[in-house]
Formats: structure tokens, sequence, C-alpha cells
């Protein structure tokens, strides 16, 4: 990972597929790359942009194999949420009634830490992923972050929630309004798909989400998903 290209190998480990799938998902234009004499070539940003727009697609099986190919070295691999998130972290009164004002609130919350650096690169950043597509899902969740890592700007990755009293307009499929927040900021691109992917098996369960809309405070909504995160194989 550390030149500017990957492998055809590589990409196939990251991804958690065998080489002959990420092959033939290349040559029919579904997985961005490139020739490059002769062999396929991968810019890691670029892959991970397509991860991203695909997470949504992905069933639980798919999400845990993606996860387990990232592996950060930044996270607890036995509950990865735990490195990252904290109650401080955790706002159950969000004060928003549209996007901008829950992106704007989220960083704050963020904030909390003392390890965002440069909150309005964030923020900016945060509003550049949501340009692209939006981060909702049909569950009323909405897990925004930026399109690239921010090691620049963080001190340590990390995570924080945000629940509105009611829906706003997010732009999740299908016009479902979003209650739920799940801020993730990542100084590598491995903790930031890993905490994606973990996030998107936990979220994937209507027990969880109706024990974060319905916990009494902050320090219930982080230990209900450090639970879970625990829990989960």
């Amino acid at each position: 990972m550390s030149r500017d290209f990957l492998n055809l190998d590589e990409v196939a480990a990251w991804l958690g597929k065998d080489r002959r799938t990420v092959e033939k998902m290349v040559q029919r234009g579904v997985l961005p790359g490139r020739r490059i004499g002769g062999e396929w070539r991968f810019h890691p940003a670029e892959v991970t942009h397509w991860v991203e727009q695909d997470l949504r697609t992905l069933d639980a099986a798919e999400l845990a194999t993606l996860e387990n190919s990232q592996k950060s070295t930044e996270l607890d691999q036995q509950s990865p949420l735990k490195t990252l998130l904290h109650s401080e972290t955790c706002e159950i009164q969000l004060d928003a009634s549209t996007k901008p004002a829950a992106l704007q609130a989220l960083v704050e919350v963020a904030g909390r830490t003392w390890q965002i650096w440069d909150p309005a690169a964030v923020l900016n950043a945060v509003h550049e992923r949501e340009q692209v597509m939006s981060t909702g899902f049909e569950n009323g969740v909405a897990i925004p972050h930026p399109r690239n890592p921010l090691p620049e700007v963080l001190g340590q990755s990390l995570i924080a929630f945000g629940r509105t009293s009611s829906g706003i307009p997010f732009g999740a499929p299908k016009r479902t309004l979003s209650d739920l927040f799940i801020l993730v900021l990542a100084r590598d691109a491995r903790t930031h798909l890993q905490i994606l992917a973990r996030l998107g098996r936990l979220l994937q369960s209507a027990e969880i989400l109706d024990g974060l809309r319905s916990a009494p405070s902050g320090s219930d909504i982080c230990q209900l998903l450090l639970d879970a995160d625990a829990r989960i194989n």
C-alpha cells in the first residue's frame, strides 16, 4: 500500500476476494483500474471510493469479508469501535433539522475530544463527500464521512453519534428520513474501511436500531454500541 498503485493480487487481498473475481470485475468496468505496462493497476483512493459507494448493497457476509480484509493497526480487532467511540461523543439531542445543520452539529460533537485540529476542513470534507452521494440508508441511519482519510487534521481517528428528535431529509434511498447519524473520521484508509464495514454490519440489526432510538443518554448509546461490537463475530 506504500506505492501509488496496487497490483491485482494486492487489491484482491484488500477486498477479501479471489484474484479471478477481481480480474473479471475490472474487465467489466465494475471496479476502477487501468492497464500499465500490460498489467492491471489500481489507485487506493479510487478503490476506497468504489467500496464506499457499494456499501449499501453489501449483505452481512460481504461486509464481514471487507472488514476482515482491512485489519487496521489502530483498532482493537476484538472490539474495533472501542478505540474510537466515547460517551462524550454521543449526543441524543442533536440540534438539527436540515442536513447541513446535522453535519455541523456532528463535527461539533466530535470536537469535544480535542482531536480535531481544523474543524472547518473536516466539515468541508464531509460536505464534499455528501455531494458525491448521500451516506443515508433506508433504515434511517446515515454514516457521514470524508472521501479520504484526514491524517493532517486529526490527532486520532474517532466516531461521533447524534440522534435527532425526528427524521430529516438526508438524501437516503426512497427519500427515507434520517434520525440516527454516525460521523466517521479516520486517519488512514484501513481504519476508514474497517469501521464503515463494521458499522454496516451492526446497523443491519433492528434490535440495535430500536435501542439507539430509545436510549436515554449518550453514555447508554455508547455502551449499547460497544456491547454489540464486542458480541459480533
